[in-house]
């Protein structure tokens, strides 16, 4: 499974109604004898306090601090001094940068009621996606996004990354899953759709037919929505990267998830680099108008030498888009997180994408496969390559 490797979750900073409570809270709050009651036993317990504990204390973060949400300020991240770089045995602590806002929003709300309605899951809700409230509410463009995931929730693989289950012979696939996505989908009203999947090495075709039914299905019902296939590689089998690649789709995404010197540690032995890399290329030679998209995941032990050749071999196979996103692990079974990526060192990536000649390149902490694909995509790059621009 690709996009299920950000399974984490990171932590939350207070949203503008959480403040503005806190503040009717103190205001309302009552003075003066209950605060030198409070002021009595702080000064008590502080007796047992060293010279040097009481003036951090004294010159620490107050509540005002956290209110005014001063300590989690953009502004203050090149200030940052914890690590970023994991040592032997140790478990790195998460960044500022690394922190999202509570998702909120009308149409967040409305796509998760629908979602409840019709018994469909996405990978924003499954991987807990920090993106979640931005691409579910439309963004500054107001472009709603979500990521579907087809044929089930359980996985034929084992990759260190992802924490998504694991079978030899998962459930059979629902044969009506392919229209009632789409129907659901239809009725949501979304510009953009991603649709992604487990592996499934236990089907012949790898459920490729699947993804193209879907994507039939949906185009029936709503011609002007874009559609992402975000697919497994199929075990190499070209017939069904074929399958998918011809079915209507806009978007042929499939994930190399890390530079090939760290692809037997990171994923399943059955995926490697090049197995990948002919699934990216193949889509397009038989349907040359696709765009084509990969992902990478930062902070697993990777040298900058290392991405920068990975990057090259991704474009002179074709790839039109790149996103880069740091990894995070979903659990303590799961491969740790060698380095903390600052958002300096994702700007660069950015601008070294560009400077290769990926049409896109998304590049940051909390970018992830499917980030603001339907604001960016519908935007630009599927309607320029419509018209023959690029």
């Amino acid at each position: 499974m690709s996009v299920l490797h950000w399974a984490s979750r990171p932590g939350v900073v207070a949203t503008a109604a959480a403040r503005a409570n806190l503040r009717s809270l103190s205001r309302a709050a009552p003075r003066g004898p209950v605060f030198r009651r409070n002021a009595c036993s702080q000064s008590g317990a502080s007796v047992s306090l060293s010279d040097k504990q009481k003036a951090s204390l004294q010159n620490g973060p107050d509540l005002q601090d956290f209110v005014s949400g001063e300590l989690s300020d953009k502004n203050n991240w090149a200030e940052y001094k914890g690590n970023l770089k994991r040592q032997k045995g140790e478990r790195l602590r998460l960044p500022p940068w690394l922190k999202t806002e509570i998702p909120i929003g009308k149409n967040y709300n409305k796509l998760k009621t629908t979602l409840r309605n019709l018994n469909l899951h996405t990978v924003c809700e499954e991987a807990r996606c920090p993106n979640i409230g931005e691409c579910w509410g439309g963004g500054e463009y107001a472009t709603a996004t979500a990521t579907i995931m087809l044929m089930g929730d359980t996985c034929t693989r084992g990759c260190r990354f992802c924490s998504v289950k694991t079978a030899k012979s998962p459930p059979p696939l629902d044969p009506e899953e392919p229209y009632s996505t789409a129907k659901a989908i239809a009725e949501w009203g979304l510009d953009y759709v991603v649709l992604t999947s487990v592996d499934r090495d236990d089907i012949p075709d790898g459920g490729a037919a699947h993804f193209a039914k879907t994507v039939s299905h949906l185009k029936e019902r709503n011609p002007k929505i874009l559609v992402e296939c975000l697919t497994p590689d199929f075990r190499g089998d070209l017939k069904s990267v074929e399958k998918v690649a011809v079915s209507g789709l806009d978007v042929y995404a499939h994930n190399v998830e890390t530079v090939p010197e760290l692809q037997r540690q990171v994923r399943d032995p059955r995926a490697n680099f090049d197995q990948s890399l002919k699934v990216l290329k193949h889509a397009k030679e038989v349907q040359p108008d696709v765009i084509s998209k990969t992902s990478i995941m930062l902070g697993l032990g990777e040298t900058d030498e290392q991405v920068l050749t990975t990057l090259k071999l991704l474009r002179e196979a074709d790839v039109d888009c790149l996103t880069l996103g740091q990894y995070m692990q979903p659990t303590k079974r799961h491969l740790k997180v060698e380095e903390y990526i600052t958002p300096q060192k994702f700007k660069y990536w950015e601008e070294v994408g560009n400077d290769l000649g990926f049409h896109y390149t998304a590049s940051g902490p909390l970018v992830r496969s499917s980030y603001k694909a339907g604001e960016f995509f519908l935007k630009n790059l599927v309607e320029r390559r419509k018209t023959k621009v690029i």
